[in-house]
């Protein structure tokens, strides 16, 4: 595999030199200043691949270009954004860009609830806690019907942490879950988030499954006169949130993705932590089946509860089994290259602790902390080495 790094751009507190120096060979970076349903500019692509070669490295995937809210409920001016999605994948592939990592989650991105739990060594994670997130779901935000979407238990426990929570307590857990995070797509208020979610109440599963395929069904063959390859990422966490639909969370949803549009454009982010979090979500039968369409990789790990809250945990030490996990992707890259696919399939370390000298420091993106991810990177590369060296 090859080892990549996510990017933020110039502004990002980790630079070019630096990820070098932590031994990645490829960048993962978005051009985050192009606002979202707008076309990227050849221009602006030329600049920050040029950017990025002239520090040794190669841009490997653009992670993302996002998905326009309008394109996601058909609604609007959805057919223009298209139109200006698709002229974005052929000016990405124009300049040899051959991978884009996009994900169809309704309104928030990636979602948590604590950005900085404390875990037993001193080092900070990332944590989603469901007794919070029902917490503000139905006494802070006070959803119409939320209390029907959880259990009498955690209804029960949610009641008594609202009790416990002063004014600031609040205020922060609603910033942690809608005010946006690293690689997210946007933020919103609590008025704002109330009337997103209102756009939602007409769009069940199937529909929003059937938006997703008939995206795909645009793109996909615009994707393919360009030589680029679409991944897409899986929900984060992978089951609803806000009663929301959500369709990339199972090997069923995978499945369904690639069976509609199949084509050597249509594939998947493979995201061990975010499909990990589901207990039944078996991570290497879903590599051996969807192995041929693995165009990118984040590998993080995982301890999970089973009321569906989870913390990230060390790379090697969790839940996902991660040695095992590396060997058969190392495995599925073989096979396709015997295939005639002669290409690595690109990996970042995703998400890491904050520790030492950062820990403190309010300028750290929360998941995107150096120290933290250079020390999964070194460990992930450890296990790829000695799983290619052994394997031959």
């Amino acid at each position: 595999m090859k080892e990549t790094w996510r990017w933020f751009g110039p502004d990002d507190t980790v630079s070019l030199d630096n990820i070098l120096q932590a031994g990645a060979s490829g960048v993962v970076t978005a051009l985050d200043h192009i606002e979202t349903g707008q076309i990227w500019p050849i221009k602006d692509i030329d600049e920050r691949n040029t950017l990025i070669k002239s520090a040794g490295l190669e841009w490997s995937v653009v992670e993302s270009v996002p998905v326009h809210h309008d394109i996601k409920t058909r609604s609007g001016s959805f057919q223009n954004y298209i139109e200006n999605y698709k002229q974005s994948i052929r000016n990405i592939g124009s300049v040899g860009i051959s991978t884009i990592c996009y994900n169809f989650m309704p309104i928030l991105d990636w979602t948590r609830t604590d950005l900085s739990f404390s875990l037993p060594n001193r080092s900070q994670a990332l944590r989603f806690d469901m007794i919070d997130f029902a917490t503000y779901d139905v006494f802070i935000l006070q959803r119409d019907g939320a209390a029907k979407d959880y259990s009498e238990e955690i209804l029960a426990k949610a009641g008594d942490r609202i009790h416990d929570l002063n004014d600031e307590d609040a205020l922060r857990l609603e910033k942690n879950i809608i005010a946006g995070l690293p690689g997210g797509e946007g933020s919103y208020d609590r008025s704002g988030l109330s009337q997103m979610l209102s756009t939602f109440d007409m769009i069940d599963r199937d529909s929003y499954q059937t938006n997703l395929h008939e995206f795909l069904e645009s793109i996909i063959p615009v994707a393919e006169e360009s030589g680029v390859r679409m991944a897409i990422h899986p929900d984060d966490p992978p089951f609803s949130l806000f009663g929301l639909p959500r369709v990339v969370s199972t090997a069923d949803d995978l499945k369904s993705i690639l069976d509609v549009f199949p084509s050597p454009s249509n594939g998947i982010t493979f995201c061990s932590g975010s499909l990990g979090t589901r207990a039944d979500n078996d991570l290497l039968s879903m590599v051996r089946e969807f192995g041929a369409n693995i165009f990118f990789v984040h590998l993080r790990n995982i301890i999970r509860q089973p009321n569906g809250s989870f913390h990230e945990s060390e790379h090697l030490n969790g839940m996902v089994d991660m040695v095992s996990l590396v060997k058969e992707l190392i495995t599925q890259e073989r096979k396709q290259n015997r295939a005639g696919k002669k290409q690595l399939i690109p990996m970042r370390p995703d998400h890491g602790h904050t520790m030492a000298s950062e820990l403190g420091n309010r300028n750290i993106r929360p998941g995107y902390s150096f120290c933290g991810r250079m020390k999964g990177l070194a460990e992930l590369r450890g296990v790829s080495r000695a799983i290619s060296g052994v394997d031959g």
